[in-house]
């Protein structure tokens, strides 16, 4: 595969309300797209009957797209199983805590199921022999947002007492590690294990979770080696890994957004089989658009391999309140290429006349003619075409990590910090907060951190931590390393069994602090800010506390915590505070790690990075309806876009939801 941007679309003739291919190729390569991304959700047009396929409506596209010169990247159709398949055995279906699965949605079905696996590697197979020689076809996406979908059926829960006789070898063993003695709960023979379904020990249904993380992880790679026998050296293989879903407000009835860990599926497990890992990003936009989402999952798909990566699927117009501003499609599609992407595909390129997104609409709208959108697209689509060499393999060095686990997240729903508040609230609260003042960092999964590539680590809370990550944090602020934590971490080990001496466990010492109580904060302020949801009462045992609490009965105690360690210094935030607090810190501690502070903070963000030329770009894109001026803060540089020169401190001018690309020159 040539090296260069990709843009374009999922595409589905089959979806279409008539024969239209040749027309909408034609408007694809008006809009400067290169790619488009089929066949993922086809099973039953591939396979109308049991082992009866049909590719004649793929031969259409993929001949079309030869004729045009448009690469094709082929998905496999397993997150939709046809209908005949759940006749021949309803088992299929993911027998899950609530319920079996009924036929009719996606993404519904065991993925351990032995008739589901034999059918969904006989559609694969016949699928890779008809189109991985294709000269158009650079690459497969396999399966498609993949999780685990709760599958919990007696043979998925068999094979969790085998993980668990090879994990603790001992039913004693087991009951020691969970503390199953509560509520009798303990299991003396591995036959009388029950069904997981009805558990109530947080630590033992956060491993059975953890468990069918690794299925969905294990799944992914089976539809991987099953690629790896048909496709040329030159072809890829990747998947769109997607996010948790916020929903929007109540007054909003419409669905929502990509905003944190997910919890179904671990990244970092799931991106090892992949050659090129992908993801979806869905994002807030008109009034809402703050860039945060897209720059999030970028930040953390780009860490899974350290490597570029593509964005398979993101909105064009979609939802109502998802129809661009003027320059907003733009300004997106840029966010994406700042953080590291290597192309990015909508979904999806026409709207759809029925079913069950009829009004997600696509790049073009259900008259399947231009539009404003469409033509914003266009614009780019021929800058893309001429700086392509310019924004490709952009490599970024961040000096700060920001540390993400599923183990918490799950234990968080066990154990929860407030109603109103979540694991991943925790998670965009800290990485927000760093994005709105330009500090940019990598959002590592804790099974991957590197520690020594960075000079600051922020761990939001990190509740259930290993004795060798401890370790790992407390070496790391020994040696220089700035730690910035957050409440609710260092509580409890990889099992959720709370650590049994001072908190934060291992770490107090490193923090110079200890507590043993927290509370509701009520009346309680920080440095004059309310203070939220919750609030550790912290004793410094050598820290200095950055700020008391303001109240009667809590004020003797800390709200956070600074303390020189080894050559290092560790900061501790014991409370939901206001993001303005939070960003003191983030600059003290930013500081002490030796880095310069961004004159310029949100709605103006700054991402930099290195491209192939191994020229420095700096993308400075502008978040607001309003102008905004910011003084030049680097080098002598060039706008890639406007090609106008700016000296060191000279005023940039940005329009409203538009963006300049500098080069150091």
């Amino acid at each position: 595969m040539k090296e260069e941007l990709l843009f374009g679309a999922a595409y589905y003739a089959e979806y279409m309300p008539y024969e239209r291919i040749d027309r909408d190729m034609e408007m694809m390569k008006q809009a400067g797209m290169n790619v488009l991304r089929i066949a993922e959700s086809t099973w039953s047009t591939l396979e109308p009957h049991d082992n009866v396929f049909d590719f004649s409506f793929l031969d259409k596209v993929l001949e079309a797209a030869e004729r045009e010169n448009l690469s094709v990247i082929v998905g496999t159709p397993t997150y939709a199983v046809p209908a005949w398949l759940v006749k021949k055995d309803p088992a299929v279906l993911a027998v899950t805590k609530e319920r079996q699965e009924l036929y009719g949605r996606r993404q519904n079905m065991d993925i351990m199921n032995e008739t589901f696996r034999f059918h969904a590697e006989r559609v694969i197979r016949k699928l890779l022999e008809h189109t991985a020689g294709r000269r158009c076809v650079i690459g497969f996406q396999i399966d498609n947002e993949t999780k685990h979908y709760g599958t919990a059926s007696p043979g998925v829960q068999a094979l969790f007492v085998e993980y668990l006789k090879e994990t603790f070898g001992t039913t004693g063993k087991l009951n020691e590690t969970f503390g199953l003695a509560y509520w009798s709960n303990s299991v003396h023979s591995w036959e009388d294990f029950p069904d997981m379904r009805g558990c109530i020990n947080g630590g033992l249904a956060s491993e059975f979770e953890k468990f069918q993380r690794k299925l969905a992880a294990e799944y992914l790679s089976w539809q991987a080696d099953l690629v790896r026998a048909y496709k040329r050296e030159d072809q890829f293989i990747t998947h769109n890994l997607d996010f948790e879903w916020k929903k929007f407000g109540a007054d909003i009835a419409q669905d929502g957004y990509s905003y944190g860990v997910q919890p179904d599926i671990n990244h970092y497990e799931a991106a090892k089989c992949l050659t090129i890992a992908g993801t979806d990003i869905y994002h807030p936009t008109q009034d809402f658009l703050t860039g945060a989402e897209i720059a999030f999952g970028g930040d953390e798909i780009r860490s899974l391999k350290q490597e570029n990566y593509f964005v398979l699927e993101c909105q064009a117009q979609a939802f109502k309140y998802w129809t661009p501003y003027p320059g907003q499609l733009r300004l997106q599609a840029y966010s994406h290429l700042a953080s590291g992407a290597k192309g990015l595909m909508y979904w999806n390129w026409h709207s759809i006349h029925n079913g069950y997104e009829t009004y997600w609409k696509g790049l073009l709208s259900h008259d399947l003619d231009t539009n404003p959108t469409y033509e914003e697209a266009c614009v780019f689509g021929r800058e893309w075409k001429n700086l392509g060499k310019k924004l490709i393999g952009l490599k970024k060095k961040n000096r700060i990590a920001l540390l993400v686990d599923n183990q918490c997240l799950t234990a968080m729903k066990w154990f929860p910090i407030d109603r109103d508040l979540s694991y991943n609230d925790v998670v965009r609260w800290a990485y927000d907060s760093l994005y709105e003042m330009n500090l940019e960092c990598d959002v590592v999964d804790v099974q991957a951190v590197d520690m020594s590539r960075y000079d600051m680590i922020v761990t939001p809370a990190l509740y259930s931590a290993k004795e060798s990550l401890l370790q790992q944090l407390e070496e790391f602020v020994a040696r220089g390393g700035v730690l910035v934590s957050t409440f609710k971490s260092f509580v409890c080990n990889e099992y959720l069994s709370v650590y049994c001496d001072k908190q934060p466990h291992r770490l107090h010492r490193c923090f110079g602090m200890s507590y043993n109580q927290f509370t509701e904060p009520g009346t309680a302020a920080l440095k004059g800010q309310k203070v939220q949801y919750f609030a550790e009462l912290l004793k410094t045992e050598g820290a200095e506390s950055l700020g008391n609490y303001e109240h009667k009965y809590w004020g003797k105690y800390a709200g956070i915590t600074c303390n020189d360690y080894g050559k290092g210094r560790a900061y501790y935030i014991g409370c939901f505070t206001e993001k303005g607090i939070l960003k003191e810190i983030y600059a003290q501690a930013g500081r002490d790690a030796g880095m310069e502070l961004p004159l310029s903070v949100w709605p103006v963000v700054f991402r930099s990075g290195e491209n192939a030329e191994g020229h420095m770009l700096h993308y400075v894109l502008n978040y607001s309806e309003n102008q905004q001026e910011v003084l030049n803060p680097y080098k002598r540089v060039r706008d890639l876009l406007s090609d106008k020169v700016y000296e060191p401190g000279e005023k940039i001018l940005l329009m409203d939801w538009n963006l300049a690309i500098l080069e150091e020159i």
